[in-house]
């Protein structure tokens, strides 16, 4: 698939960078990603990946705005309160970006229908809030062998990796045992923002094909302390998930 004039000038910046081209462009409008949850993670990095030029997003979430998620969902603003992420999405990410084809699924992701509602993609980007439903995303995402990255934020602090099915561990090796739910969870706005930036820094290196990368390692942020720490994670041998992949 050629770019267009239009393109070429609008991701000018980025194709100029060593190891993109136009050959790294043409596989960013090639590839499909969804973004599971557009809320404080998933707002900025559904915004980010429709700026390079991902060809194809699928924006998957059932909530409404609430004037509490303004505090760090940047894309949103005060007169959406009550109407549906997905749908103000939508609209303005295809302002932003008209050469992007944006999909607004306004479903809930389910173990029966999790294969319907993200359907046919490159790459899931997590910006969900909720542990069962990242571990479902989790578990599709390594049968059908799709990279999927993962982050997590509270606070000041976050935490990233990519599962890259056969390649690395997935969630379940990390989390064998589901953590504890929090009924509202106490988040600083740029923590989500940080986070989200990696998150799509990550899945352009992914469709790309530049870079490293996080298989089989977690970034940790602290951003009270201002550190960043990687660690190494490994597999589980006996992850009920992925050992047999």
């Amino acid at each position: 698939m050629s770019l267009s004039q239009q393109e070429l000038e609008r991701y000018s910046r980025q194709i100029i960078m060593n190891g993109w081209g136009t050959e790294g462009q043409r596989k960013l409008k090639n590839s499909a990603a969804a973004v599971v949850g557009v809320g404080g993670l998933g707002s900025i990095s559904s915004t980010l990946l429709a700026a390079a030029g991902v060809g194809k997003l699928v924006l998957i979430d059932q909530d409404k705005l609430c004037l509490s998620d303004l505090n760090r969902q940047i894309l949103y603003s005060t007169k959406d309160i009550g109407q549906f992420k997905v749908e103000i999405a939508k609209e303005r990410l295809t302002a932003l970006n008209p050469e992007v084809e944006i999909l607004a699924v306004n479903k809930e992701i389910t173990v029966d229908n999790v294969s319907r509602v993200i359907g046919k993609v490159n790459i899931v980007v997590d910006g969900l809030d909720n542990w069962k439903t990242r571990f479902t995303v989790n578990d599709y995402c390594v049968k059908s062998r799709i990279p999927f990255v993962h982050a997590g934020v509270s606070q000041f602090y976050g935490q990233i990796t990519t599962v890259m099915p056969s390649k690395g561990p997935c969630l379940r090796c990390v989390f064998p045992k589901e953590p504890t739910e929090t009924k509202v969870n106490p988040i600083f706005s740029g923590t989500p923002s940080a986070l989200a930036s990696l998150q799509v820094m990550e899945a352009i290196k992914c469709l790309t094909g530049i870079g490293k990368p996080l298989i089989g390692r977690m970034l940790f942020i602290d951003g009270e302390e201002m550190t960043i720490e990687t660690a190494e994670i490994t597999k589980n041998q006996n992850c009920p998930t992925c050992s047999k992949i």
